[in-house]
């Protein structure tokens, strides 16, 4: 099988389910921040620092795979082929992952900025795409009925990477990068 159609060269792609619709439309936006989330996952599961965490964040993606297959989907079509979902249990999977890593970490006092190293930084941009990933399903669902979890898992998602960046910023035995405001 060929990897390329030639079908997409207009500027049209199909969804799960066959509607041809514009590349530049908010369920394409959607979905292709979310897989660009899972590219940046993928850089995290390969940084030295998160060896332990490996598994962990190739469950992420794999849920992000889930999230992407469903907003691929015409919302009409869901029901004719059935698909993988997030479960609740997903998101309390990500508030123990938290919950285990804070237990160690210092109490924040200061906004913390990104960096100080570059796996850390890998995190904040992971992060921020995240947040970017959960305003769009956001702004998706105002059009289309979108399964309320996803926008919970990556809520919450969000809030993980930001307690692995500064988990990773302690294991890495560096300094937390902290904003100062400036009076």
């Amino acid at each position: 099988m060929k990897i390329y159609t030639r079908t997409g060269d207009t500027g049209e792609t199909s969804l799960i389910g066959g509607t041809r619709v514009s590349k530049a439309d908010l369920r394409i936006d959607t979905y292709g921040t979310v897989d660009e989330l899972n590219a940046h996952i993928g850089l995290l599961r390969d940084q030295e620092v998160n060896e332990s965490r490996r598994n962990e964040l190739k469950e992420i993606q794999d849920r992000l795979f889930t999230i992407g297959a469903e907003l691929a989907t015409e919302p009409e079509k869901k029901s004719r082929k059935p698909l993988p979902v997030i479960l609740d249990s997903d998101v309390d999977v990500l508030e123990e992952a938290m919950d285990r890593m804070d237990a160690d970490l210092p109490p924040l006092r200061n906004f913390v900025l990104p960096g100080g190293h570059q796996s850390v930084s890998f995190c904040h941009l992971a992060r921020t795409v995240c947040r970017r990933a959960e305003r769009l399903v956001a702004a998706l669902s105002n059009a289309d009925p979108v399964d309320p979890l996803i926008i919970k898992y990556l809520n919450r998602l969000s809030d993980y990477l930001f307690v692995l960046g500064r988990k990773m910023t302690q294991e890495l035995g560096i300094e937390e990068v902290t904003w100062q405001a400036r009076v």
